[in-house]
């Protein structure tokens, strides 16, 4: 190689990246866990024709290979499609309603900007199972749950139904094999604008009074009981339509007793979300800091699972984006930002005293102290250099004199103060 480089689209994350990384995954993690969800991982490789067919006009990014054998095989996508494998393959040993979470990476062959790559880590939750409005409601909760104790400031999650959109469609006058171009046209509305949708639509050989009517409706604002009245009242003569609607309020109402803040969630009839498994409740979670797009999304999808189960099987479920997550925390300056796992660092005085300061590094780690220990010698000057260089908060003496009282002296590396400590209680003062 001309040039040492990792490859575009993928990232390295050095130690501070990653604690903040590793914050966020404990974060969601324990939110799940709180919920009753369970782990699960699956291999980053797939056969392709497991992931094939399922993910509309995305399957374009879908990273195929052949090994060895001749096999075709694919990098995962997302956690959604392996999940829907594995309730096939383990039926006998899943027992249904089944909450499940998993954190790992996947892989797009997309073009890279700011906040989307080619490998990004995901961390999903998804109720497998259950039709119950409820389940959706859980499923906004935790993650209501997960950015509120992240620190996210400002968000929203849109509600949506895909039968709203499709109802959308067809008091519009179109019929279901024209309304896949509102989808696809609806779900560009963040990014191109009612101008830049209507363009497309017209393009799309829609006519001009059905662009002018599918964008009346999509734009339908307000306070959630508001909104769902009135598409009520636009799309009365459809019963999927009404029906979709009667589950949102169903959703909305799941989610007032579960104490989730009415000013974090609210209808908006123009989301789509792109990809072709969804079947009902789709949702996305922007935030105005954060303009380039929505934090995370998810939905039900109740007939993917079917697909390999062989019989219907409803799901509902979201994808946090950790790599989406840490950027705009990053840039918002929220969550922890440790320099180093290490809280203190204990120096070695002299070879005389190696044992004594390996002795107390010990007992440090064994009270749950992380703990550094000087490696290469030097003199104290250099070794408290080294400890300040590396952010960690308390330097720990152990010399002769110290020795000799059975004492630690604690250098307070951040406010300057130091201290004499009796050694048995060296624990209890950094704790």
């Amino acid at each position: 190689m001309s040039k040492v480089q990792n490859i575009k689209g993928m990232r390295d994350h050095l130690p501070q990246a990653m604690m903040l990384r590793q914050h966020i995954a404990a974060t969601i993690t324990g939110v799940c866990e709180r919920h009753g969800f369970e782990p699960l991982q699956t291999p980053i490789i797939e056969y392709a024709e497991v992931l094939e067919g399922k993910l509309g006009d995305d399957e374009s990014l879908i990273y195929r290979f052949e090994d060895h054998g001749g096999r075709r095989l694919a990098l995962r996508y997302d956690q959604t499609v392996p999940l829907a494998r594995v309730v096939a393959q383990y039926a006998g040993q899943i027992t249904l309603p089944w909450r499940r979470y998993a954190l790992g990476p996947s892989y797009r062959g997309e073009r890279p900007a700011r906040g989307r790559y080619r490998e990004f880590y995901q961390a999903d939750a998804d109720i497998v199972g259950s039709s119950s409005p409820l389940a959706d409601a859980e499923i906004i909760a935790i993650l209501t749950e997960a950015l509120s104790a992240l620190g996210f400031p400002d968000f929203v999650t849109m509600l949506n139904h895909r039968q709203v959109i499709g109802g959308v469609a067809r008091a519009s006058g179109l019929d279901e094999a024209s309304a896949g171009r509102v989808y696809r046209a609806i779900d560009k509305f963040d990014k191109i604008g009612a101008d830049g949708v209507r363009d497309e639509l017209l393009r799309g050989d829609v006519s001009p009074q059905a662009v002018a009517q599918i964008l009346t409706l999509v734009q339908i604002d307000g306070a959630p009981t508001d909104v769902l009245q009135e598409l009520s009242e636009r799309l009365s003569g459809d019963e999927r339509a009404l029906a979709a609607l009667a589950n949102l309020r169903a959703i909305i109402g799941g989610l007032e007793q579960m104490g989730v803040p009415p000013e974090r969630y609210k209808v908006t009839p123009r989301l789509a979300r792109g990809l072709s498994y969804y079947t009902g409740l789709v949702f996305e979670t922007a935030t105005p800091h954060w303009p380039e797009g929505s934090l995370l999304g998810g939905g039900r999808y109740d007939e993917l699972v079917g697909q390999f189960a062989g019989r219907p099987i409803p799901t509902v479920g979201l994808a946090f984006g950790i790599d989406r997550l840490h950027d705009v925390m990053e840039e918002l300056n929220i969550g922890p930002r440790p320099a180093t796992t290490a809280v203190a660092y204990v120096t070695v005085f002299g070879p005389e005293q190696a044992a004594s300061s390996l002795e107390l590094a010990r007992e440090l780690r064994a009270g749950g102290v992380n703990t550094l220990i000087n490696l290469d010698g030097g003199g104290l000057g250099k070794q408290l250099k080294e400890a300040d260089r590396k952010g960690v908060r308390y330097a720990l003496v152990l010399g002769p004199d110290e020795v000799a009282r059975g004492e630690v002296m604690i250098k307070d590396l951040r406010g300057g103060d130091q201290r004499a400590v009796p050694r048995g209680e060296v624990v209890a003062a950094l704790g």
